[in-house]
């Protein structure tokens, strides 16, 4: 199979999606060595995030052009410029990254859609970003010949917000990279540490990009009670994302300068350790197409106090202290039991060892490729 593959956002990308794409390609490039892959990259080089390890019979492809003018011409002009033109014959084009492309009159396309927050929770959302997204997105789920979300939840949301058939969706759940487990190496913790500007006292690590949906005011809300205090730090991990002044203002009101700190954007290589140093993990989100980070930490040996909302429960499975991410008190609660309780603590480490160990890139890797095949192959005639 000739197969298109629109890895933008994984040059494009430091966390989310890119990261996303990046360990798919990676655990495709150890799965396949019969397919023919041509990578799309909408971007000159050099990449601000490298490729990773590219499957056997891989040509990448470079666009003299970023991916903002493709999307003005693609998506706003919509003029109908196919990716053949770029890439050549295909016999199927996959986008990982919401929207999909011209392509020629026949060719099977599938798009992931990882999560539909800017329906959902609309507030999350920067005007312009969400205007694009409700006419786009909608657009190309209808174009795609099937539809892949990244859980159960997004699946119902694309059928209840969308209408899309049932039988169009498939999930494929995330993995987990086998880098993701307990580091106990004294000096490895240490150099983590240091980098980040941490310090040596205790701390508990929420990761994610600084947006609203991330819940981190409510988050910074229930930190501010005089228990945490008292015995912790919070570090909030992820690059700047759009509507985040809210975040930094409510550290100020509060008066939690260097009891709230923020190292930015962290390397995929230093994660481990990050997760292995904290004492718990927080992932308050308002909505989550699949929340990788809470099968990181787990995977780490972490404590994880999570939310109930949209996938999280059906990603932790019983693996994690639940909380309301809209209750402050709640959610503060269920962080100081994780903290304080240590039979509550050995419970969710281990079984949130054991859930993490579910979710596996190369099992992913093995169902995309026999959705390519379903999507490409004439079924097996039945022998007479």
């Amino acid at each position: 199979m000739r197969i298109g593959f629109d890895a933008t956002s994984a040059a494009r990308q430091g966390g989310g999606i890119g990261r996303y794409v990046r360990e798919l390609l990676r655990a495709l490039a150890a799965a396949d060595e019969t397919n023919v892959y041509r990578i799309f990259v909408a971007s000159p080089p050099p990449l601000p995030y490298p490729l990773p390890p590219l499957p056997a019979r891989s040509s990448v492809f470079h666009l003299p052009i970023h991916d903002k003018w493709l999307a003005r011409v693609w998506h706003r002009a919509r003029l109908p410029i196919p990716i053949q033109l770029a890439l050549g014959p295909l016999d199927l084009y996959h986008s990982p990254d919401f929207t999909l492309p011209p392509t020629l009159p026949g060719t099977p396309t599938l798009l992931t859609v990882h999560d539909l927050s800017f329906v959902r929770d609309p507030d999350s959302a920067a005007p312009g970003l969400k205007r694009y997204l409700d006419a786009v997105v909608p657009r190309s789920v209808r174009r795609a010949t099937r539809v892949l979300a990244d859980s159960e939840a997004t699946r119902a949301d694309l059928m209840e917000l969308y209408r899309t058939p049932p039988e169009q969706i498939t999930v494929l759940y995330s993995g987990v990279d086998a880098a993701f487990q307990p580091i106990a190496d004294p000096a490895a913790l240490a150099a983590v540490r240091a980098r980040c500007g941490l310090g040596d006292s205790a701390f508990i690590l929420s990761v994610g990009t600084l947006q609203p949906r991330k819940n981190y005011v409510r988050l910074i809300r229930a930190f501010a009670q005089s228990w945490f205090i008292d015995h912790c730090s919070l570090v909030i991990v992820g690059s700047k994302g759009w509507l985040y002044d809210s975040i930094f203002a409510e550290v100020t009101r509060l008066g939690l300068e260097g009891r709230v700190l923020f190292p930015g954007f962290v390397a995929d290589d230093d994660l481990p350790a990050l997760y292995s140093a904290a004492r718990a993990f927080a992932y308050p989100s308002l909505y989550e197409g699949f929340g990788l980070p809470v099968l990181e930490a787990m995977a780490c040996g972490t404590p994880v106090v999570t939310s109930t909302a949209s996938c999280l429960p059906e990603v932790a499975g019983g693996a994690a202290l639940l909380a309301d991410p809209r209750d402050v008190d709640g959610l503060a609660a269920a962080l100081r039991r994780v903290c304080e309780d240590d039979n509550l603590r050995r419970t969710l480490i281990a079984q949130g060892r054991a859930r993490a160990r579910q979710f596996t890139w190369g099992r992913a890797a093995r169902q995309l490729l026999d959705i390519y095949r379903t999507m490409v192959l004439p079924p097996a005639q039945p022998r007479v």
